[in-house]
């Protein structure tokens, strides 16, 4: 028996507890909550799973909180490079898009990609033509600036500290090991599931880094015969581990629950390869998990017959 639920998930890390007041966790935890209640409400009314992910993810690139879209870090060179992936579990077709910087809403454009072209991913100034060919809408790179991203960009060119991990303070979440991506994974009433994942990157990140967000299989991976999987953490470690798709893999040819597998991936492979972050994970019957081994993560649940839960610390 299906249980119709979308999850979602606004990044992990070692979180700052004394920098998070009292209206900053407010501001998060109502974020989630509308974000996570839309999908919720489309799933109580008949919509896919691919559907409810594609908003979720846009909604949270719409959300200048979270490091994806509105909001994106800044690259060394002092640009956006926006990375997305989407799945479909019902038939395994995937699109992806990297290393966009005019392009509103990186998640529809992934999309496009998948259902009108015969390729998986796109990048730079192909995927920008391809998504305006297909009448999505064209910003400036500026629109994705914000003064707080500003500031963190200038402090680590400043400092010379390369590459930093998300958002600097007033963010609850420690600037050097924030782990920013957002993402989201469902289940619908036929028991269909899907998978979306967009980041902004990693402030300070050299132009043309690419993590493993937008990587089908790395960040991203969805299949009705196991679980559809959205990552957030150390991309480099989260490739170089095949993430999304061992989590996925461990189901298939280790008959292990959803539960188990994704704990393995996180503790037993990216942990002791250094790695840090999450992941969150749903199978067609509607079962969640949400393991990570940093502070703490943004992440909501949403399933259409129960309230909605919010988390961001352990």
């Amino acid at each position: 028996m299906t249980r119709p639920v979308i999850v979602i998930h606004g990044g992990a890390g070692a979180l700052a507890r004394q920098a998070m007041s009292g209206e900053r966790e407010r501001q998060y935890r109502d974020a989630l909550g509308v974000i996570v209640r839309r999908g919720q409400e489309m799933l109580a009314q008949g919509g896919s799973a691919v559907d409810a992910v594609t908003e979720a993810v846009r909604l949270l690139e719409e959300c200048p909180l979270f490091n994806a879209g509105k909001g994106a870090v800044y690259t060394h060179q002092g640009g956006h490079e926006l990375d997305a992936a989407i799945m479909d579990g019902s038939n395994r077709a995937a699109g992806a898009v990297s290393g966009v910087s005019c392009i509103r809403n990186p998640i529809l454009a992934a999309r496009e990609v998948m259902e009108h072209s015969p390729h998986v991913m796109l990048i730079g100034a192909g995927a920008e033509s391809f998504a305006f060919d297909r009448g999505l809408e064209q910003v400036a790179p500026d629109f994705f600036a914000t003064p707080e991203r500003y500031a963190q960009w200038q402090q680590a060119v400043q400092n010379e500290s390369g590459s930093v991990l998300d958002h600097d303070s007033p963010d609850p979440i420690d600037p050097d090991r924030k782990l920013g991506t957002v993402g989201a994974v469902a289940c619908d009433a036929s028991g269909h599931v899907a998978a979306a994942t967009s980041t902004g990157g990693m402030t300070n990140k050299h132009a043309g880094r690419v993590g493993d967000s937008p990587i089908i299989g790395a960040g991203c991976y969805a299949d009705d015969a196991t679980a559809a999987v959205s990552c957030t953490g150390t991309g480099e470690i989260f490739i170089r581990g095949v993430a999304a798709y061992d989590l996925a893999a461990q189901m298939a040819y280790g008959g292990r629950t959803l539960i188990d597998a994704a704990q393995r991936v996180i503790f037993e492979k990216i942990q002791p390869m250094g790695g840090t972050g999450g992941l969150i994970a749903v199978d067609r019957a509607g079962n969640v998990a949400l393991p990570f081994n940093a502070e703490g993560m943004y992440r909501a649940i949403g399933y259409i017959d129960s309230d909605i839960q919010i988390g961001i610390y352990r």
